[in-house]
């Protein structure tokens, strides 16, 4: 097999935001994180069927005062064919949520993505354990 040596990387690592949802009603109860979270869980990386939480994709999940989430997330590669849908899918995933108001969902390059961000219960999953 013929090693790849002289890909770009730089255009690979393009920048992919997902916008969901829409603004909380004044005085709605917002979304707990851990049913942010649940939302989270069932977005899939489809190459390999465990969600991007117990993937440990998502690097940072901001909840606002006002209902609004931020997420980053990453992929498992630079030329990861999903980068640009998995954001959509996520964003989606966590407006569909009672008491999130709107969603922003980038996807982050750095800290690059490694097997030891998998959970525990991914893990077992995935026979490395």
């Amino acid at each position: 097999m013929e090693e790849i040596t002289d890909i770009d990387l730089e255009n690979y690592q393009k920048d992919y935001t997902a916008y969901a949802g829409n603004p909380l009603a004044e005085g709605a109860k917002s979304a707990t994180r851990e049913e942010i979270i649940e939302a989270l869980k069932t977005v899939s990386d489809p190459e390999i069927a465990i969600n991007i939480w117990d993937m440990g994709l998502v690097y940072k999940l901001e909840q606002k005062e006002n209902g609004d989430v931020y997420v980053e997330m990453t992929v498992t590669s630079p030329m990861c064919p999903v980068a640009d849908m998995l954001p959509n899918q996520a964003a989606i995933a966590v407006s569909q949520v009672n008491g999130v108001g709107c969603v922003e969902v980038k996807i982050v390059w750095e800290p690059a993505w490694d097997v030891s961000m998998i959970s525990e219960d991914a893990k077992m999953m995935l026979d490395l354990l």
